[in-house]
């Protein structure tokens, strides 16, 4: 699958396990539906009713105490077609744009990942996951973050927990490989 039609696919499923999953419909205009969702730690293992070669994904989302705002939400999905991980980070809104975002554990730092796209939603980095840095995050523990530089230069580190990554990343590769379908191919267009 080229690399453009994988991220656009990376995008439509990890867009969609947002908390309207229940209103998105699938390619075919099926409802999507609620998710199964499992508990791992402090990540979820979540499995969506669609034809996907990916249809499972590991989810983390932290908000601010006091305003209950989204500070940073990450999706793991592990595609068993290709082999590889896609990745979704989001952060908030009036970050550096040119500057991306870079993911540190104790003996991990990732490269600079860019930014994809800006909503009202925030900033998503969405990405073809290297299996090193998946690998890191199995190694690591028990916290990490995600570093972020604000549009006026100061740089945070927006921490996040890897209690039970390991195993909710297992749990979420074998529900993937049993899970996965190849979605229908669209039909060809009439001359």
């Amino acid at each position: 699958m080229p690399a453009t039609k994988l991220i656009g696919a990376i995008a439509g499923l990890l867009l969609a396990a947002g908390p309207a999953a229940a209103q998105q419909t699938d390619a075919g205009g099926q409802p999507l539906g609620r998710p199964d969702v499992k508990a791992v730690g402090d990540w979820q293992v979540r499995c969506f009713t669609v034809n996907s070669t990916h249809p499972c994904d590991l989810f983390q989302e932290m908000a601010d105490q006091n305003t209950h705002q989204r500070i940073l939400s990450i999706s793991l999905a592990y595609d068993p077609t290709i082999d590889r991980h896609l990745m979704q980070v989001t952060v908030p809104l009036e970050v550096a744009i040119q500057k991306g975002l870079t993911i540190q554990t104790d003996n991990y730092t990732s490269p600079v990942l860019k930014y994809r796209m800006c909503t009202r939603e925030g900033c998503f980095v969405q990405m073809l996951a290297d299996n090193a840095m998946v690998e890191a995050l199995v190694k690591s523990g028990p916290d990490a973050k995600i570093n972020i530089v604000a549009d006026g230069g100061k740089s945070y580190g927006l921490k996040f927990s890897l209690k039970g990554f390991s195993a909710a990343h297992d749990d979420m590769v074998t529900q993937a490989r049993a899970k996965a379908k190849k979605p229908a191919e669209a039909p060809a267009a009439k001359p």
